[in-house]
């Protein structure tokens, strides 16, 4: 089978299944904000990706296994869309794009809150957030502690703010 990649670099290798402008984003969306179907992913989206944009990478990100797919119960056409382990162990990368990104970029205090709680918490909560993430999408028992709601409410409390601030 002839070689498709550029080289056998690990950062080329990363790049060539995560580089382009919407597979993070996408696994982004199913992470941090738990989007499990096409529907949500893509009227959710903050950054407004177009429907076959986002079909074509849940079917790249699929068949690279980033993510898995399963039928939706509740509808035999439709899809809930999962992390598997090598996604999730994204975590630690994704946290330090967030910490450069805010201190390198113009972010929103909303759109960025999560990631500073991420940043300031090392590690310890990476771990923690890794193994809810484990138990959510792959059946792993549940942790005691949710992070996933942490994050969850501090991007709350803070959307709240700024509409109080622009009142």
């Amino acid at each position: 089978m002839p070689q498709t990649e550029r080289s056998g670099c690990p950062i080329n290798l990363t790049l060539e299944q995560l580089g382009d402008r919407w597979s993070l984003i996408v696994i982004r969306d199913v992470m941090f904000g738990n989007r499990r179907s096409f529907g949500d992913l893509l009227s959710l989206s903050d950054e407004g990706i177009a429907s076959n944009i986002l079909s074509d990478r849940l079917k790249r990100l699929t068949a690279a296994g980033l993510l898995s797919r399963r039928p939706d119960p509740a509808h035999r056409q439709k899809y809930i869309y999962s992390l598997t382990e090598p996604s999730i162990q994204l975590v630690p990368l994704l946290v330090q794009m967030g910490a450069w990104g805010r201190r390198h970029t113009p972010v929103s205090y909303e759109l960025s809150v999560r990631a500073e709680l991420l940043e300031k918490g090392g590690p310890a909560l990476w771990s923690a957030f890794m193994s809810e993430l484990r138990h959510l999408h792959l059946g792993a028992r549940r942790p005691a502690r949710s992070v996933f709601a942490d994050l969850q409410a501090a991007y709350e409390k803070a959307v709240a703010r700024q509409a109080r601030s622009r009142q």
